[in-house]
């Protein structure tokens, strides 16, 4: 069952009741925004990270079950406008919230980052999804950072001759299924000259990331230009169309004026 863990104080009641799917500063500056406005919000989590930062508002940690339990949700608790600021790739929460906005009749919008794009001086190869990156490091043992969190991590034991950099932000309950591995507990964001440092420490020599986009991990893809190291880039997942955003005070001026619901 959802948890619900109250952080600072509640909005003010208002007629709007704004629900943002979170886990990213993006989400986080926004509940901050509406607070100030003394708005009436919701900040949920999917609960993939132990130790969330404190928030302004309300949070809830755990799923809905699929795209009629959110629809369900919006309805009950009388949301009025749902904004999904989750991660680039949490593709199945992305359309579950496009749906449920639909079947709910809710204004929806997205708060996402826009994509990372290589400049000059970047060695990037694309790959379009997990699979394909697994699959390209097929060859001699490398040393690479595995800049993709924990939840991906042991499908890299595929790829059992290779070293792999790892950096969570929890300590998970059980070690990673790597034969080869160093793990860093730390929270971002992180600065170039300190991922420098770490790629050097560990003779990284190829970097692999999804492409998430925003500032607080770009470090580590300017830290490998810097360095002339090579990125395996894991391409953003198709979604369904919607309305995105890229500024949390866009969104506010999107509640204020633009909010149709259903669209």
């Amino acid at each position: 069952m959802p948890t619900i863990v109250s952080h600072g104080r509640a909005g003010l009641s208002t007629t709007r009741n704004i629900l943002i799917l979170g886990g990213t500063t993006e989400a986080s500056a926004l509940a901050r925004l509406l607070t100030e406005r003394g708005e009436r919000a919701t900040l949920s989590y999917a609960g993939r990270v132990d130790s969330p930062r404190p928030q302004p508002v309300p949070v809830r940690i755990g799923g809905f079950g699929g795209a009629e339990g959110l629809a369900d949700h919006l309805r009950v608790q009388g949301v009025t406008h749902l904004v999904d600021a989750t991660h680039p790739f949490a593709a199945t929460m992305s359309a579950n919230a496009v749906t449920a906005a639909r079947m709910a009749g809710v204004a929806h919008v997205a708060l996402t980052r826009p994509a990372w794009r290589a400049t000059a001086g970047d060695r990037w190869t694309h790959v379009p999804d997990l699979a394909a990156a697994i699959a390209a490091l097929d060859g001699p043992a490398r040393r690479i950072m595995l800049a993709l969190g924990r939840m991906h991590a042991d499908a890299f034991a595929a790829q059992p001759q290779h070293f792999y950099l790892l950096r969570f932000v929890d300590q998970p309950a059980t070690p990673p299924a790597l034969l080869h591995y160093h793990l860093v507990i730390d929270r971002g964001p992180f600065d170039v000259v300190s991922d420098m440092h770490l790629m050097q420490a560990h003779g990284i020599d190829l970097i692999l990331s999804k492409n998430a986009g925003g500032t607080g991990a770009r470090a580590k893809l300017i830290a490998a230009r810097n360095l002339g190291l090579p990125v395996l880039m894991i391409d953003r997942p198709a979604l369904l169309d919607r309305l995105e955003l890229h500024d949390p005070r866009a969104v506010l001026h999107w509640i204020d004026h633009g909010a149709d619901r259903g669209v």
